[in-house]
This record gives structure tokens, C-alpha cells and sequence, in this order.
């Protein structure tokens, strides 16, 4: 690709409008407030923040949403919190919801009882997917759990803060979010995931290192573009300075050239990413994947297939079951946050900012400093070639009251005929939620890269499977007029 059809196109898309916030007195509704990671990251972030006013954490979990509340509280007693917010947990969705400048959203189900299914059946059937949460057999019912439950949240929406701006943070991020515009098509809801952040955290390292350069990632400007957890970049500078010529070096050079054995992988986290997925597919493709190579590799599934050994030739180690069950369970997990440690004085706490950007896009929503960051949204024209509302991931410029996706291109033909067909699953499974057609998802469920690597006899016993093991989570779907259940033996 030449560097004319990579220059970044100038003009915008429609934007996103609402009102501008008034950082005094900011009302935030956060649904899935007993969430273990993201409330207490979010406590910290808002008692450093510019911002003063309440938060409602709402939560089917009352313990849990209690818990957060006093570790909110508790660190708003604290010496160094420079900001003044009050929490208090509620059962009731109205009473949260209820005249909310902000909501965010941020749930899951126990992953002992849905996620490991995604992983371990799929498995039996001889997809090795690497994280299940966000596409393929996996991704697509974690989907199917959870978007007729984002429906009802933006119907709630609808009835008791229209105007709010809806921040989601709930893989799949693109099935959610595009929910959530089906159900409720003037909500201002915008889909975040910190994927892109990470890689540009990588570019500005890379300066570092090979340009001799003291860069940091607000210094890293990216052309980002595509779908959730397969986005691509064009172009790439660090203070001005294009880092393409040196991204092509690396691809070509020992950097981008690097395999592994099982036996390397053995104790590393599967959150480590060297790359190798990322680097191949740009020397194939000409543009460079911009998420984590184990969120790549579900939608490029050439590197799935031969099992574990394989996908860890270049670097990948799955997230099994085994690691989403002990994840679950605070006393087993990796997790960096442990609110009930921190509250009894068994583990030191210590107030610091978690890294993420909400609380930059709320400051430029009320005014502040204009922010650019990467987000998903509607397709209004941001993104060339890709289906019309369809929720993609670019740019985007957050200034008061509006977030407006920045005109991104489009891709090599090849490039596109890979993301076209992923688009194509969210919108027959996001179709096929609102009267709940299992039938239809089925559909969704065999346009899947992974799944195709099955006999379309074995797909329907793999999906009938699933159904089985998750039925409970799948009360909104019509299990008993289904065809394909009836004609599969596993169901």
C-alpha cells in the first residue's frame, strides 16, 4: 500500500451529540456496580478527578454493589482524594437510572457456569478458540446472553435519562453496543475497550527503543479502523515522526520473526502478547492489526487451527477455563484489585489512576481539553466499505457535549472481505435478539470462520450443545420452536 491511499482523510462523520456535562454536580449510574476490577479502578480515577457528584451502582448482586459502595466512600475519606463523590448501591434499575448524566455498563455472567462452556465444548469439537469473548462459537453466545439484557437497559435508559451519555464496557463490545442503538436508536451510547490503548502504549516503547525518542502514548497518533478486538492501523507517528519505516523494519527483521514453543509459554500470563500474529498479518496484508494478538486470532483463525501447539508457535497462550474459574474467585485470580483486602488493612492501599480514558472523555464532554481516543459506534461514513450502522471502531474527537468518529478509510479488498463477514454474524445475531429466532442465530453461528472449519451436522450439535449446557442464560430465545434444536441429537 503507498503512502498516498494510507494519508489520513480530513473530513468527520455525524457526531454523536448530548448535552454538556457540569462537572460540579455529575450523576453516574453504574450498571454492574459490583463488579470486582472496573468500580474500584473507576474510585480511584474519580477521586483524583476534576469532577464532584454521586454514583448509583446498581447491581442484580446487592452484596457486591454494597461492598463497592463503602470502598468508594472510603477512599473518598482519604487525605489525597481530590475530588468529592458519594456512593450508595441500589437493587432498583429505575432509582439508579433515574435522571443520570452518565451510565455505564459493565456486567457479566459467573463465568463457572457460562464461560468455561464457550471454551470446553468448542474444544471437543476441535476449535481451539483463545478467549471466547468476543467472537467465534463462544463469542457468539456470551452475545446471545447478553444482548437481550442490554435491550431492556436501553429500553430503561429510554424511560429515565434519554439524554445520558452510555459508556459500555461489556464484551462483546460491538454485539452490545449495537444493541443497545437497535433497541434505542437516539441513545448516546459509545463502546470502550483499552486494546487500542495498549498497542499504542507498544508504538511509543518502540520509539523509545529504536529511535532513541522519550514518548509516552499520549504522543502516538494512530489511523484506527475496523471492528472490536480487530481493529487495523494505516499510519503511525510519535511526535510528528512517522513510525512506519521502522514498523515495516521490525515486520521484516528478527522482531516480527520470533517462534515459540509450548515449553516458553508455560509461565507467562495469557495476557502476554509478543506480536508474531500481528506482525504476519501485516506482511501478508499491508496494514497492522492493532488489538492483542489473542483477541486476533479469533478473527483471522488461520492461526487456530492445529490446537495448542500451533497457536502457541507464534506467542498466543489461551485463556482456558481453568483461568476464567479461579479468575472468578478473588482469593485464586490475578486480579490487581481486592476491595475487601484493601477495607480491612490486609493488603496496603494505595490511591493511583488506573490508565484508562473515561475520564478524559468526560472532561472534554464538559468542556475540557478536547480528546481524541478510539471508540465504537455506528458506521455513519467513518468507516468506508463496512456495512452502514454497523458499530465499527475509529477515532474519535470528544469535545463539549459530542463525540464525533473521524473519517478513517477504508482497506485492501481482503482486509474488508475478512471484517465484512464478522460484521455479517453481529447483525444476523443482533437481528435474530430482537424476537429471539434461534434459528436465525444459527445462521450467524455457521457464518463463523471457526465454525466453518466443522460439517454443517457437527456445527448444529456444537450450537445444540452450547444451548444445553447455558439454557438457563437463554430464557429470551425461543428454545422450544427450534428447528435445528429438534434436529440435533446433543440437545
Amino acid at each position: 500500500m503507498d503512502r498516498a491511499s494510507r494519508a489520513r482523510p480530513a473530513a468527520a462523520s455525524r457526531a454523536t451529540s448530548g448535552d454538556a456535562l457540569d462537572g460540579d454536580d455529575v450523576t453516574i449510574a453504574y450498571v454492574g456496580g459490583g463488579s470486582r476490577q472496573w468500580v474500584p479502578n473507576l474510585v480511584q480515577d474519580l477521586a483524583l478527578s476534576a469532577f464532584d457528584g454521586d454514583v448509583r451502582l446498581y447491581d442484580v448482586n446487592a452484596d457486591a454493589a454494597q461492598r463497592n459502595a463503602q470502598f468508594g466512600n472510603w477512599v473518598q475519606d482519604r487525605e489525597d482524594a481530590t475530588a468529592e463523590w458519594t456512593y450508595t448501591a441500589t437493587s432498583d434499575l429505575a432509582v439508579a437510572l433515574n435522571g443520570a448524566d452518565v451510565v455505564l455498563l459493565s456486567t457479566q455472567y459467573d463465568p463457572t457456569e457460562t464461560f468455561v462452556h464457550d471454551l470446553d465444548i468448542p474444544e471437543s469439537y476441535g476449535i481451539y478458540g483463545a478467549v471466547a469473548a468476543t467472537i467465534g462459537p463462544g463469542g457468539i453466545f456470551r452475545a446471545m446472553r447478553t444482548i437481550p439484557v442490554y435491550r431492556r437497559f436501553a429500553a430503561a435508559i429510554r424511560e429515565h435519562c434519554p439524554d445520558a451519555w452510555v459508556f459500555n464496557f461489556t464484551n462483546p463490545v460491538h454485539f452490545v453496543t449495537r444493541a443497545l442503538y437497535d433497541e434505542y436508536p437516539d441513545i448516546n451510547a459509545v463502546g470502550m475497550c483499552h486494546e487500542v490503548l495498549h498497542a499504542r502504549d507498544r508504538l511509543a516503547a518502540f520509539a523509545d527503543e529504536h529511535l532513541g525518542m522519550d514518548a509516552d502514548r499520549a504522543d502516538v497518533s494512530v489511523n484506527v479502523k475496523g471492528i472490536n478486538h480487530f481493529t487495523w492501523i494505516d499510519e503511525a507517528y510519535v511526535d510528528g515522526v512517522d513510525l512506519w519505516p521502522l514498523l515495516d523494519d521490525l515486520a521484516h527483521g528478527e522482531e516480527g520473526n520470533r517462534t515459540f514453543e509450548p515449553a516458553d509459554l508455560e509461565d507467562e500470563s495469557p495476557f502476554a502478547d509478543p506480536w508474531q500474529v500481528s506482525w504476519e498479518l501485516y506482511r501478508n496484508f499491508g496494514v497492522l492489526p492493532f488489538a492483542g494478538d489473542r483477541h486476533v486470532v479469533e478473527y483471522a483463525t488461520w492461526f487456530l487451527q492445529g490446537g495448542r501447539e500451533a497457536l502457541n508457535r507464534w506467542g498466543v497462550k489461551r485463556t482456558g477455563s481453568d483461568f476464567r474459574a479461579k479468575h472468578w474467585t478473588p482469593a485464586e485470580s490475578e486480579q490487581t484489585t481486592d476491595v475487601e483486602a484493601w477495607l480491612t488493612g490486609e493488603r496496603e492501599f494505595e490511591l493511583e489512576a488506573s490508565g484508562e480514558v473515561l475520564l478524559d472523555v468526560l472532561g472534554a464532554l464538559a468542556g475540557g481539553e478536547e480528546f481524541v481516543t478510539n471508540v465504537n459506534l455506528p458506521n455513519r461514513g467513518q468507516v468506508e466499505g463496512l456495512e452502514s450502522g454497523s458499530v465499527v471502531e475509529t477515532n474519535a474527537l470528544v469535545a463539549a457535549g459530542e463525540i464525533r468518529p473521524l473519517a478513517a478509510g477504508g482497506f485492501p479488498r481482503p482486509v474488508r472481505s475478512l471484517l465484512a463477514t464478522h460484521v455479517d454474524t453481529i447483525e444476523t445475531v443482533v437481528d435474530a435478539a430482537r424476537d429471539g429466532d434461534l434459528d436465525r442465530a444459527f445462521r450467524a453461528f455457521l457464518l463463523d470462520p471457526q465454525v466453518r472449519t466443522l460439517q454443517t451436522e457437527d456445527a448444529r450439535e456444537l450450537f445444540a450443545e452450547l444451548v444445553a449446557a447455558q439454557a438457563e442464560y437463554l430464557d429470551d430465545w425461543d428454545l422450544e420452536g427450534s428447528d435445528v434444536l429438534a434436529a440435533a441429537d446433543a440437545y
